[in-house]
C-alpha cells in the first residue's frame, strides 16, 4: 500500500488499522473468511481497468448452444479478459460438477435475483426458510425484492428439534403449490436433504433452487451432499467457506444457461468486474487442491469442537450441535436475565472477540436485539488454529458471558486473546 500512504494518508490509516484488526482480533463470524494473497493480488490488478460488457462467448441462433468462437462483447480490446473469465467458468463447472457456470453476478443476492428472474414470474408462490429461523433476506424478507415480488410461503424448523421437518415442508408444499422451493440458510447449522427437497419439488411441479452461499467451501470439498446434480439452478457466494472474493456465482443445467445469462446481463447489471472475476478464478483453482479439502475438514471439526465446548460450560445451541461450519448460540429469552444477542455481541468485540447477533428460531426478541448469537470457524481455521484453540475459544466466550456488564474486565480480555492470536499471524507478508 506504498502508493495509499503518500496520496491518501487518511485512507491508508483506515486500512491499515482493519488489518491490525483483523490480525489481533478472534474472527467468528460464520459468513466471513480471509482469502490468500493470491486473491487479493486479483482483485487489485489491471483488469479493474477494462469494461467487458457481454460475454466471452455468444449464444447461437441456430443451435441454441455457446459458440466460444462468436465475439460475445460489446468492447474490443477484450482478448485478455475472455481468457480470464473462461479460467472462471471452466473452474467452477469442474469444482462443482455444474453443466454451466455464469461467474459475473456482483453478489449473492444478485445471483439470487437472477435465479428467481429465471425460474419464477413475479406474483409466483415461493417455499422457502423463513429468516428468523435461519434462511436469508432474499428467501423472502418483505424489504426484499423477494418479498416485494414474490408470493413467500415460509417453511420454519421444527420446535422439538429444531430442525428441518421434510414431512411438514413437503404439506406446505401440498397445500400452496408453490411455483418454486427454495433451500439454502445464513444461520441453519445442519446438512441439508437436497434429493429430499427435490422429491417435494417434483411431487408439486415447482422448480427447485438451491442457495448454497454458506456451505459452497464444504460442497467443493465432498463435504457436504452437492447441490448441484439435483437443483435447477444453484447459487453462491465466492466468500464464506469458498474463501474467494466478495462477489457471486450462478449454476444452473444448460436448459436455463442462456436465460441466466440474460438475466444477470444486460438483465441485472453492466459491466463485469473482471478483477473480481480474477479472484474468483484463482479461489476455484485453490478449491481443486487436495489441501483444501484437508482444510475443510478442519473447518468442520473446528466446529464441532467447539460447540461440543460450548455446551460442556452451560451454553444451549440451537439443534443441540452443528453438522457444518456454523453454530447458533440460543442465550435464552429476556426473562431469564442472560444478555440479549446484541449485548453479547458489543461484549464480546470489546473483548477482541468479533460475531454477530442473530434471531434464533422463535425467538421473542426483535431481530435488533435477538437472543443468539452465530459463530464460525473458517476464518480461525484458515489462520491455522485446531482442537485446542476452540477450547481456548469456548473458555474466552464464556468468560465474555459471566462478564458482559464489566466493561473494564472485557477490555483486560483483550490481552488474552492477542496472545492467542499472535501465535497464528494472519498475512506477515503484508
Amino acid at each position: 500500500m506504498i502508493h495509499i500512504q503518500k496520496t491518501d494518508p487518511e485512507l491508508y490509516q483506515a486500512i491499515f488499522s482493519e488489518l491490525t484488526r483483523q490480525r489481533e482480533n478472534l474472527e467468528l463470524i460464520a459468513s466471513e473468511n480471509f482469502t490468500s494473497l493470491a486473491v487479493m493480488e486479483a482483485q487489485g490488478s489491471i483488469l479493474t481497468n477494462k469494461y467487458a460488457e457481454g460475454y466471452p462467448y455468444r449464444w447461437s441462433k441456430k443451435t441454441g448452444q455457446i459458440n466460444y468462437k462468436l465475439y460475445g462483447r460489446y468492447y474490443g480490446g477484450c482478448e485478455y479478459i475472455d481468457e480470464v473469465e473462461r479460467l472462471a467458468i471452466e473452474r467452477a463447472k469442474q469444482l462443482f460438477g455444474a453443466e454451466h457456470a455464469n461467474v459475473q453476478a456482483h453478489s449473492g443476492s444478485q445471483a439470487n435475483m437472477a435465479a428467481y428472474f429465471t425460474l419464477v414470474q413475479p406474483g409466483d408462490t415461493v417455499l422457502s426458510l423463513e429468516l428468523s429461523h435461519g434462511g436469508h433476506l432474499t428467501h423472502g424478507h418483505p424489504l426484499s425484492f423477494s418479498g416485494m415480488l414474490y408470493n413467500i410461503i415460509h417453511y420454519n424448523v421444527n420446535k422439538g428439534t429444531e430442525q428441518f421437518d421434510y414431512d411438514e415442508i413437503e404439506a406446505l408444499a401440498l397445500q400452496h403449490k408453490p411455483k418454486m422451493i427454495l433451500a439454502g440458510a445464513s444461520a441453519y447449522p445442519r446438512k441439508m436433504d437436497f434429493a429430499r427437497f427435490r422429491a417435494i419439488a417434483d411431487k408439486v411441479g415447482a422448480k427447485f433452487m438451491v442457495d448454497m452461499a454458506h456451505i459452497a467451501g464444504l460442497v467443493a470439498a465432498g463435504l457436504h451432499e452437492n447441490p448441484v446434480p439435483y437443483a435447477d439452478i444453484v447459487t453462491s457466494t465466492t466468500h464464506k467457506t469458498l474463501r474467494g472474493p466478495r462477489a457471486g456465482l450462478v449454476l444452473c443445467k444448460d436448459e436455463f444457461a442462456k436465460d441466466v445469462d440474460a438475466k444477470v446481463f444486460p438483465g441485472l447489471q453492466g459491466g463485469p468486474l473482471m478483477h473480481a472475476i480474477a479472484g474468483k478464478a484463482v479461489a476455484f483453482h485453490e478449491a481443486l487442491q487436495p489441501e483444501f479439502k484437508a482444510y475443510q475438514q478442519q473447518v468442520i471439526n473446528n466446529a464441532q469442537a467447539l460447540a461440543k465446548a460450548l455446551m460442556a460450560k452451560g451454553f444451549k445451541l440451537v439443534s443441540g450441535g452443528t453438522d457444518t461450519h456454523l453454530m447458533l448460540m440460543d442465550l435464552g429469552p429476556e426473562e431469564q436475565g442472560g444478555p440479549s444477542g446484541k449485548k453479547m455481541e458489543e461484549a464480546l468485540d470489546l473483548a477482541g472477540i468479533t460475531a454477530n447477533k442473530n434471531t434464533v428460531p422463535f425467538d421473542t426478541r426483535s431481530p435488533f436485539v435477538a437472543s443468539g448469537i452465530r459463530l464460525g470457524t473458517p476464518s480461525v481455521s484458515t489462520r491455522g488454529m485446531g482442537i485446542a484453540e476452540m477450547e481456548t475459544i469456548a473458555e474466552l466466550i464464556k468468560r465474555v458471558r459471566d462478564n458482559h456488564e464489566n466493561e473494564e474486565y472485557l477490555a483486560g480480555m483483550k490481552a488474552d486473546v492477542r496472545a492467542l492470536t499472535s501465535q497464528f499471524p494472519l498475512y506477515p507478508e503484508l
